[in-house]
């Protein structure tokens, strides 16, 4: 049963940092994209960021770039995404994605075959 499990998410205040993980299991996800989403509450699902499995890296909103770094540990099977000088707006609950076999990093959901449950991540002004 392939599975994939966030973990890191809590509450911060504005300017804090958060990692979030991702552990993979069931299958390697070395050969495929995998990507990070975020939906707030009474939005879309939104695009974070993505790195395909020869490490190209793609982020969503301009938000969040500079701020948000995404990097994958293929031996490990795990997905990572480093956040920092989180704002209010970082507010929502961050999904892990595994995605296609491709050498770009995907940015629509429907790319994206395995989803975690989520973690909720909570930033206080």
């Amino acid at each position: 049963q392939v599975q994939l499990v966030e973990s890191g998410g809590g509450l911060v205040q504005a300017g804090g940092s958060l990692r979030l993980s991702c552990a993979a299991s069931g299958r390697t996800f070395s050969s495929n994209a995998m990507g990070w989403f975020r939906q707030a509450p009474g939005k879309e699902r939104e695009f974070v960021g993505a790195i395909s499995w020869i490490g190209i890296i793609r982020y969503g909103a301009d938000s969040v770039k500079g701020r948000f770094t995404i990097s994958r540990d293929n031996a490990k099977n795990t997905l990572d995404l480093q956040m920092n000088s989180l704002k209010p707006e970082d507010t929502a609950v961050y999904y892990c994605a595994a995605g296609p076999h491709s050498d770009y990093a995907p940015r629509t959901s429907y790319e994206y075959e395995y989803w975690g449950q989520g973690t909720q991540v909570t930033v206080s002004s």
